[in-house]
């Protein structure tokens, strides 16, 4: 029995609930994974931190079984008057119903309950019953309803002792047989009534042997015992019509070991406490496998994050590279904006100057261009117009690949279901770009300005403008002579000459080539942060890097403390 120190046992559970919380918090992907959590979350909550808090909590009896065995009839009986509804509607029970002293009910409703909704229980208080033990009446554990199923799994991991409640027809059904095997897996005490058993003592001997080499082949037999090396208790056989003239309860005596059971917990505190004790115990000796298990989910689901992860990165790396290609060869500007520039740097007597030296240009730089005159606004409005609809098309072709591969990933599909803008660029993109462009335009200048710091180089800077100078290096950083060829010979190819020499003639090649790569850097910052931020919705759908990896490594941690706590107190 339990022999560990309180104060270290409450610390641990305390530990293992948030743990349990944190891993349904990740939103474990499979339902499987899901349904272990939430098991582990429910047993934290509902019995293992009431116990490991005090052994004198309300015991919790809970009776358990599939539909029509007649739970609601023995109900009734151990209540002496009709107290949980019984027909032939299935399921007849729909919420927890609990027989209680009415000064256990704020216990159970802050303890072994407090999971449950108030709309998921109902109270039958009796004051002529002894404080200290609570019957309740679950749903039947095989309903067609999903909540009543799951009300009834919650109610079995709050419980000290199940009393499991089946028939002579249909004691062998599987679904029932599932929740018998958590009530093994936790070491949960068992009692076990059959219900409508034949009237011949021969056939009500051979079901019985029957039911007890079921419990033996699942382990259950050992659970029977209702003290420390006591014998396993006899199977409560109850026969068909053995019921009273009202028809919702049985005949007094036919469940009387059932009854002299309760009678006993009922009435001494200490074989309550011995049965809290064994019923803690045997849930700490199951827990350690249980998170164990838990642990191995969490670290199943973060690898497959990381490949998720991934195939995000890799779909937005190849866009944004495609993007890249597609500003190197500034195949996106508009021939018109081009021409309007082209025509700006390439004033009637450029030719001529370009031809009698650099010196000569520089002379007339004040006399050609008059920057009223040049199509700043036309150019830039042009420009970064067309660089927003390339880098959207590229940020959705992002999009679409990472949701294509993502709703193919059966932990995902339903991820990609629940959130159908993944398709597409979010509505913030186009904002972001456009407010990255302008800053990046307003660097450029900035950046002009710090270079322009001689006097010649400011007079000069000063008779074209500033606005004018930053719309060449802009233009500077798509188009180069260098990277031109076959069909982009042409308007593209004449335009990037007369810019850069217009560019040289005022900077110099050197500082030309600097202001232009600065540019060409930034821009690429600029593309990247805004993808960075377009990705990033997707990664608000999986787990922070390492979180679930963690968590894993924390849970075994807690499983391995269990176990040495386990093996203290048996």
């Amino acid at each position: 029995m339990i022999g560990t120190e309180p104060v270290e046992l409450r610390v641990l559970v305390e530990r293992l609930v948030d743990l349990a919380t944190r891993r349904l918090a990740s939103e474990p992907r499979s339902e499987a994974a899901w349904a272990r959590a939430r098991q582990l979350a429910d047993h934290l909550r509902g019995h293992i931190r009431v116990r490991a808090a005090s052994l004198d909590a309300p015991l919790v009896v809970l009776l358990v079984g599939p539909t029509g065995s007649g739970k609601s009839t023995i109900f009734n009986t151990i209540a002496g008057r009709t107290a949980s509804p019984t027909g032939v509607l299935r399921p007849t029970t729909r919420v927890a119903v609990v027989l209680v002293h009415p000064a256990d009910r704020e216990p159970l409703v802050n303890g072994a309950l407090a999971g449950l909704a108030a709309d998921q229980r109902r109270f039958v208080e009796d004051r002529a019953i002894e404080p200290g033990l609570a019957v309740i009446d679950a749903p039947d554990i095989d309903s067609l309803e999903h909540a009543n199923r799951a009300l009834a799994d919650r109610l079995v991991e709050a419980a000290d002792l199940c009393c499991f409640v089946t028939t002579a027809t249909r004691y062998a059904d599987q679904v029932p047989w599932n929740v018998l095997a958590r009530v093994e897996e936790r070491g949960l005490p068992l009692l076990v009534v059959v219900n409508r058993m034949p009237p011949d003592a021969d056939d009500r001997d051979q079901v019985l042997a029957d039911v007890r080499r079921l419990l033996a082949d699942a382990g259950l037999d050992r659970l029977l015992a209702t003290e420390p090396g006591a014998s396993p208790r006899e199977l409560i056989g109850v026969r068909e019509g053995d019921l009273a003239p009202d028809g919702d309860q049985l005949v007094a005596d036919t469940i009387q070991p059932l009854q002299d059971e309760i009678v006993r917990l009922r009435a001494g505190r200490d074989a309550r406490r011995e049965l809290a004790s064994r019923a803690l115990t045997g849930s700490l000796a199951g827990l350690g496998d249980t998170i164990d298990r838990i642990a191995d989910d969490a670290d199943h689901e973060a690898i497959d994050v990381e490949a998720n992860r991934r195939t995000a990165d890799r779909s937005f790396e190849t866009s944004l590279d495609a993007l890249r290609d597609e500003i190197a060869h500034a195949t996106f500007l508009r021939e018109e904006a081009l021409r309007h520039w082209q025509s700006y740097v390439g004033a009637d007597q450029m030719t001529r100057f370009f031809s009698e030296g650099i010196g000569r240009l520089r002379g007339a730089i004040a006399a050609i261009f008059r920057p009223a005159a040049a199509p700043v606004a036309e150019v830039r409005a042009a420009t970064t117009d067309d660089l927003v609809v390339v880098a959207r098309l590229q940020a959705a072709e992002a999009a679409r690949r990472t949701a294509t591969a993502w709703s193919a990933e059966p932990d995902m599909a339903p991820v990609v279901a629940e959130h159908a803008d993944l398709w597409l660029p979010s509505p913030a993109f186009v904002g972001w770009l456009r407010a990255g462009l302008d800053e990046w335009i307003e660097g450029i200048g900035a950046e002009i300005q710090a270079h322009g710091q001689s006097k010649r180089l400011l007079a000069r800077g000063a008779s074209v403008g500033v606005n004018v100078l930053g719309t060449g290096v802009m233009l500077g950083t798509f188009l180069h002579t260098g990277g031109l060829t076959g069909t982009e010979v042409g308007v593209a190819a004449a335009t990037a000459f007369l810019n850069q020499k217009l560019l040289s003639a005022l900077f110099g090649e050197a500082a030309m080539v600097e202001l232009v790569e600065h540019a060409r850097r930034r821009l690429d910052e600029v593309l990247t942060v805004t993808f960075r931020a377009e990705r990033a919705r997707f990664d608000l759908l999986l787990p922070v890097p390492g979180e679930l990896s963690g968590l894993a490594s924390e849970l075994r941690a807690a499983a391995r403390e269990v176990r040495a706590l386990s093996a203290v107190a048996g």
